[in-house]
């Protein structure tokens, strides 16, 4: 079993890193969809006035040293109330942290976004967001198991890795940019509770294309990451209840990933209609597949302006054999001040 799991590790290791060098690739989360900062720029100070999300992934810990990843963002709007009517400037900042293997890979990446929402109607609106930052990689080469030290029964550190390493760690700048388009109908309040709505989005990251290797032997930049997500909400009424589906794409180089499903909200209790005192409760169920790879049960619990969410991949891949269909573990924590501040104003 031990051997299955250097060789399966190995086979993990490489699917992460780009080729035979060692490079810096990004993390895909199961709850995407409340990591802002991570999928697009552009969705910084969109639909809140101040959020705060910190999230926490680890996966492949059935067979080998679990790849771990922290990340927490912020973001809202920058524009005071009185503009608001014709556009709005919206700014976020985004850390993540990502930690793999023996060899002590560790990532780490902090970039702020701007992003401009123009107004077009009541009920439309069209932004563009630009992100910049700086990452940071390092490993230790020497720690690590790599496959060509497998002897044919065990592993033997006796054997030379046949890896050179010019550097441990290094240093890079980094740029992404991101469009969005949001629609919503609001028959029955004025604030951010749609009845129905769709929100799509467009973005790439490290268009700077900067370099990320440890290696010296050639220059290995990092792959520009190509995002594009549909997501929205259809509300049913008599049951009190709405439908959030989505459907999310990324492509980093020979890497594809999509990945679509929907949630079912159910709200257990009611705002106040007009002094907030009382907050929403609400439980949302989700079912997601990431094609070739995961089905993915997410919950979702949220009072007032706070949201706890967890999320949990059932392997469905060629790693199922060896992790028995056991995948990656995600939580994450959220604060919204709009949905701790509003006010429900019926129209007229």
């Amino acid at each position: 079993m031990k051997t299955k799991k250097l060789i399966l590790f190995s086979i993990v290791l490489i699917s992460l890193l780009s080729g035979s060098k060692l490079t810096a690739q990004d993390v895909h989360f199961s709850q995407m969809e409340y990591a802002p900062m991570t999928l697009n720029p552009a969705l910084a100070g969109a639909f809140s006035t101040f959020q705060g999300v910190a999230m926490f992934r680890s996966q492949y810990g059935s067979f080998a040293t679990p790849y771990t990843t922290m990340a927490a963002s912020m973001d809202g709007k920058l524009t005071p109330a009185s503009s608001l009517q014709k556009g709005i400037i919206g700014g976020g900042i985004n850390f993540h942290n990502d930690r793999m293997g023996e060899n002590n890979y560790n990532q780490t990446l902090v970039n702020i976004s701007l992003a401009y929402h123009l107004m077009l109607n009541k009920n439309s609106k069209v932004g563009l967001g630009l992100s910049s930052g700086f990452g940071q990689a390092s490993t230790n080469p020497a720690a690590g198991q790599w496959g060509v030290q497998y002897d044919g029964s065990a592993f033997n550190p006796v054997i030379a890795s046949g890896e050179s390493f010019y550097k441990q760690n290094f240093s890079y700048f980094d740029m992404g940019a991101g469009m969005l388009y949001s629609f919503k109908t609001n028959n029955k309040y004025i604030n951010d509770k749609a009845d129905k709505s769709i929100n799509v989005g467009v973005s790439a990251f490290h268009i700077n294309r900067p370099i990320s290797s440890f290696y010296n032997s050639s220059i290995q930049r990092l792959p520009i990451r190509y995002s594009i997500f549909v997501n929205g909400s259809i509300a049913l009424p008599q049951a009190n209840g709405a439908i959030l589906p989505g459907i999310y794409y990324q492509r980093q180089k020979t890497y594809n990933e999509i990945m679509i499903g929907f949630y079912y909200k159910q709200i257990l209790k009611e705002e106040s209609k007009s002094t907030s005192i009382n907050k929403e409760v609400s439980f949302s169920l989700g079912l997601f597949t990431r094609y070739k790879d995961a089905m993915i049960v997410k919950l979702m619990a949220e009072w007032g302006a706070v949201s706890l969410g967890f999320s949990y991949d059932i392997n469905i891949s060629r790693l199922s054999i060896v992790s028995n269909f056991k995948g990656g573990t995600e939580v994450f924590v959220r604060y919204d001040l709009d949905k701790f501040a509003r006010k429900k104003i019926r129209v007229k």
